[in-house]
């Protein structure tokens, strides 16, 4: 990895230090940041105007592939463009080996690629928090997620073993599973649900879902999960991964609702036959994997935790 081309399709930056911090850093792996322009750009609270945001976009059909191209942030602003993004040519420079990396709000232009063209995006690092020096003590980004990403973008491969308590499976103990890899932040995905941008239960039948999300209640995380399982979405899993929900906090009128209780709501829910895995690391979180969405992966897990492999 030699060249990481930034893109700003969402939200603006909160905070101007942080876009540079991260660039100093990569500068400093000995990477060449392009389209740093792009981490000052403002309109309201998105990063540039629409058309702005979504000639960047359409400009990734013309990028080079052996470049790794990084979104700075998430917030909302994607889902606006949708209507108007070259779908077919960004997936043509993507089967020629471009990758493109992002999370959260970027979870809507992931979708939409793999719903319209079936090419293969990554979960994974944005440039402000998770390579931007991180608190007061100027923390290095993780060392995690640099390794991941790196192996991702570099071996094109994930490989990881999880060591996390199973409190929800139910037929079996121990089993493996294999499918199509997909999902993304849980706010974006339900609110997906019934569009031409969320891939058809065809392309998802039997296949390995992630889900994540932050600043969103327990309450809200069970109905939108609920709102998934009436549609069908997630009895037409093999396996279904939770990974980082963060960032909330619990009321007196909980009266001991907590997360644990909206998974166990919607494990009760789901077939015997279909594991419900906690722990992936993947979310609003420093340490994080970097995950294909749209590729094939295989899981292996018992009570005490989960394997995840792909190659695409």
């Amino acid at each position: 990895m030699k060249q990481i081309h930034l893109i700003a399709p969402s939200g603006a930056s909160l905070d101007t230090r942080s876009p540079l911090a991260g660039i100093e850093w990569l500068q400093k792996q000995g990477i060449e940041v392009l389209n740093t322009s792009c981490v000052n750009r403002v309109e309201q609270r998105f990063a540039g105007s629409d058309a702005e945001r979504l000639a960047e976009i359409n400009r990734l059909a013309e990028l080079p592939p052996e470049v790794a191209v990084v979104a700075m942030r998430g917030g909302y602003g994607l889902h606006r463009l949708l209507p108007n993004i070259q779908w077919d040519a960004i997936a043509n420079t993507i089967k020629s080996g471009l990758q493109i990396c992002g999370h959260s709000d970027f979870t809507v232009f992931q979708l939409g690629l793999l719903a319209k063209t079936g090419a293969v995006t990554l979960a994974g690092p944005m440039l402000n928090f998770d390579f931007a020096c991180q608190g007061e003590q100027g923390t290095n980004p993780n060392e995690f997620m640099w390794a991941h990403f790196q192996q991702a973008i570099n071996e094109r491969k994930l490989e990881c073993t999880i060591q996390s308590n199973q409190a929800f499976l139910k037929q079996s103990v121990k089993g493996q599973a294999s499918g199509m890899l997909w999902g993304g932040n849980l706010t974006v995905l339900a609110g997906l649900v019934g569009t031409p941008y969320l891939p058809s239960q065809q392309q998802t039948q039997g296949g390995i879902l992630f889900l994540e999300d932050v600043n969103e209640h327990p309450y809200r995380i069970e109905r939108m999960l609920m709102q998934l399982l009436d549609a069908g979405i997630l009895s037409n899993q093999s396996a279904i991964l939770l990974g980082g929900f963060s960032a909330y906090r619990l009321y007196d009128n909980d009266r001991g609702y907590t997360l644990e209780s909206a998974i166990e709501a919607i494990s009760k829910c789901l077939p015997d036959n279909i594991p419900l895995l906690t722990g992936l690391p993947f979310g609003h979180q420093a340490e994080k994997l970097t995950l294909p969405v749209g590729a094939q992966a295989h899981i292996q897990y018992d009570l005490s935790g989960f394997t995840i492999q792909s190659q695409w």
